[in-house]
């Protein structure tokens, strides 16, 4: 049994099981600090709830070797950003600019909240309201006295 689990081991490892290649990073760390400041703004367009600087999809990482060609290139951060929302849309940015397209996106959080607090004091109200309703009537009050008499025997 130890043999199988030796020669199990040995196939992994000469396969290469798990071992990826590492990301290349830039010649320049001054280009390679500039690519991470700008992707950490950005959105993976994959997994979309990851910055690009932090996702490991194909695509990001085809989207982070762009960048690096357009600092190399000279183009200021603004440029870049710029030019990924042209391609992409607003959506590349996590922060996408207050617009008439966007208005939505920025507001819509605030209005679902508001008309949660809304429908919460309503039905607050409407439930109050019912409770203030049901106040016993003095035969009510009669049969409580009455119940609770025999239950002292």
């Amino acid at each position: 049994m130890k043999y199988l689990y030796a020669l199990v081991l040995a196939l992994l490892a000469a396969s290469g099981a798990g071992a990826k290649e590492a990301a290349q990073l830039a010649e320049d760390p001054v280009v390679e600090q500039r690519l991470i400041a700008i992707s950490e703004e950005m959105r993976c367009l994959v997994c979309q709830n990851e910055s690009l600087a932090g996702s490991r999809a194909d695509l990001a990482m085809d989207l982070r070797r762009e960048l690096r060609g357009l600092i190399k290139q000279g183009k200021t951060d603004a440029e870049i950003k710029e030019f990924m929302v042209s391609r992409y849309g607003d959506f590349v940015l996590y922060r996408p600019p207050v617009k008439p397209m966007t208005w939505l996106l920025w507001a819509g959080p605030f209005g679902l909240m508001g008309i949660g607090v809304v429908a919460l004091f309503m039905y607050l109200r409407r439930r109050n309201a019912s409770i203030a309703s049901d106040k016993l009537t003095d035969e009510d009050h009669k049969r409580v006295e009455a119940l609770l008499q025999e239950g002292e025997k």
